[in-house]
């Protein structure tokens, strides 16, 4: 656990049990150095407690540099609980989690994430402040959807023969949840074709009916011939052995930590895919988290989530220059901002 601590440079872990309520959890702080850390909290079924802890210790990094490449003065933190097996005391264990956060005293901000919902965000708002996408503040998924669409034009763009209209465009789509069904929505109003997927035959059905997707198995997402593979599910997809299969011209999705290992992102840049880095294609719901907890106006917070598009086109442009894998040339750019400039060369002298 301090291993993972100290490569990723995560300052903190909290953690909290309560057996009269299940609630099983754990806080991740990465980084303070730019204001208290605002990340979701996500409720899952892991397989053991250090599966859970990995997972927010990662996950609190990629809101640190989430964070940075957004411009957003706010530290990376990411909350996880370990789902029970008996839910019925929802209410319940969302106020005692509530209570842990607030014992934090202001360091963290917790928010949305897999698992969780408005509903929640409004119980843990009861015994502490510490908590955005409230029912008062609205669903930061349409917002991370919005900067995944506009991530998905800069890709467009990026790749040599195509431009960056949506018309035609071929976008295959893992995952209909809260974000994954708003950016379909946003991708058939903008005339592209989509394949999708998802565990759930309701959502895929519905998808065929309301955008016209073609769906395939979770198996065979990957091996659809599209320009655009968006992961939008769970992270860790995109696995070095699995590379080969994938038959798109770029991956520009809403999952976190999509890429299972940094080996992953360096086999996408030699099969010629270029992998738009999650952490800044996601970061519209940070960016409304933040904003809107802080009282800025929509039209602000819409047009910081388009800038996402523009960071991510510099980003492309550095890779053009360079050849340099687009997931490294991220981490070097949200570094230069947490730890100063050329951060990884100071690293390894």
């Amino acid at each position: 656990m301090f291993n993972e601590m100290k490569t990723s440079r995560t300052g903190e872990l909290h953690f909290k049990s309560d057996p009269s309520t299940g609630l099983q959890a754990v806080i991740a702080l990465h980084d303070l150095s730019r204001g208290p850390a605002l990340g979701g909290c996500r409720l899952f079924t892991y397989s053991n407690t250090d599966a859970a802890i990995q997972d927010a210790i990662r996950l609190a990094q990629g809101m640190s540099y989430k964070a940075a490449l957004a411009g957003i003065e706010q530290g990376g933190g990411k909350s996880v609980i370990l789902a029970p097996k008996d839910m019925t005391n929802r209410e319940q264990l969302f106020l005692e989690f509530g209570r842990f956060v607030d014992s934090l005293g202001g360091q963290y901000i917790t928010a949305m994430d897999v698992g969780t919902q408005v509903a929640d965000m409004d119980t843990m708002a009861k015994v502490t402040p510490h908590v955005s996408c409230t029912s008062q503040s609205g669903d930061p998924a349409p917002y991370t959807a919005l900067g995944v669409f506009h991530s998905i034009k800069a890709s467009l763009k990026a790749c040599s023969d195509l431009s960056d209209s949506l018309a035609d465009a071929h976008i295959a789509v893992q995952g209909l949840g809260h974000v994954g069904w708003n950016l379909c929505q946003l991708l058939h109003e903008a005339g592209a074709r989509l394949t999708v997927t998802d565990i759930d035959a309701q959502k895929t059905q519905l998808a065929t009916q309301r955008f016209g997707a073609t769906v395939v198995s979770p198996e065979d997402i990957y091996s659809v011939v599209c320009d655009v593979f968006s992961p939008c599910g769970m992270g860790g997809v995109i696995k070095t052995d699995m590379v080969n299969q994938l038959r798109c011209r770029s991956v520009t999705g809403a999952a976190n930590n999509q890429l299972a290992n940094p080996e992953a992102g360096l086999a996408l840049s030699r099969q010629g895919i270029l992998y738009a880095p999650d952490y800044l294609v996601n970061a519209g719901g940070l960016i409304y988290a933040s904003l809107s907890h802080s009282g800025k106006p929509i039209s602000e917070i819409n047009k910081r989530v388009q800038g996402i598009e523009q960071t991510l086109s510099h980003l492309y442009q550095r890779h053009n220059s360079s050849g340099e894998p687009t997931s490294l040339i991220a981490d070097k750019m949200a570094e230069d901002i947490l730890y100063g400039p050329d951060y990884q060369q100071r690293l390894s002298a």
